[in-house]
């Protein structure tokens, strides 16, 4: 059994949205975590990653924290409140709370937790001013919590100003590209000690032809965004994790 057993839980955020490779499947800052622990460290790290597109705060805490806990992880991260903040009427409070239940079960179960605020991408989104000031709010509640807690480590991505910029978001531009989330696997690794690969912390701008213009991010992204709210369906219905059992990192 290797020494570090990393369990990640969340939504699009954490499962990757945004990094896709070449044969389809999502990477993401917590795939690339895992394997630079790994580097790093020297030993396997073993890896799995509940996160699914889509979520709410609550429904992650409640469908994906006990069994990533029911896994025994020595680690545990945890992002949440991206897909809230986009919804008409958003509590900071109800999110926060969230946050208070995962520290507590991780203190009740010894699991060290490293606890993310997202990337923010306001600036290129419709309500710009709106998202802005709710990211505002509910980091500033976040890391006010985390005060107290220095056991906890914290990889805060929302005051990254170079990471809000365009270049490291996809067309969606809701979701960081492989630049955004090598960024934040750079933090997450930093902040837990360990020195990330060279040029993870800002990978080469990838080409301005690969963004939409208004009228094709509208019809791609919006529309389809505005009939999930309309038919209360979400992205990740009938989705299962990508790894939703130990699969290891081997220090190559």
């Amino acid at each position: 059994m290797a020494s570090v057993r990393y369990v990640a839980i969340g939504d699009s955020f954490t499962e990757g949205v945004g990094d896709e490779l070449p044969d389809g499947r999502v990477r993401g800052w917590a795939d690339l975590v895992a394997e630079g622990w790994a580097r790093a460290s020297g030993e396997p790290v073993e890896y799995a990653n509940l996160a699914i597109r889509g979520k709410l705060v609550w429904p992650i805490v409640e469908q994906q924290l006990e069994p990533a806990l029911a896994l025994r992880p020595t680690h545990l991260s945890f992002n949440g409140g991206g897909n809230d903040m986009l919804r008409p009427r958003t509590s900071v409070s109800h999110i926060v709370a969230a946050f208070e239940r995962v520290i507590a079960r991780c203190d009740e179960e010894g699991v060290k937790l490293v606890v993310l605020s997202g990337a923010n991408p306001s600036a290129q989104l419709p309500l710009s001013r709106v998202i802005q000031r709710r990211g505002d709010v509910l980091s500033a509640a976040v890391a006010e919590h985390l005060d107290a807690r220095p056991d906890i480590v914290r990889a805060l991505n929302w005051p990254d100003r170079e990471l809000s910029t365009p270049g490291y978001w996809s067309d969606d531009r809701l979701h960081m590209n492989a630049r955004g989330h090598h960024r934040v696997a750079a933090r997450v690794l930093t902040a837990l000690g360990y020195e990330p690969a060279a040029g993870w912390w800002s990978l080469p701008t990838l080409p301005d032809s690969a963004r939409l213009r208004n009228a094709a991010y509208y019809r791609q992204h919006v529309g389809p965004w505005v009939r999930r709210r309309v038919t209360r369906t979400s992205s990740g219905d009938g989705r299962e994790p990508k790894y939703g059992a130990w699969t290891t990192f081997d220090p190559v």
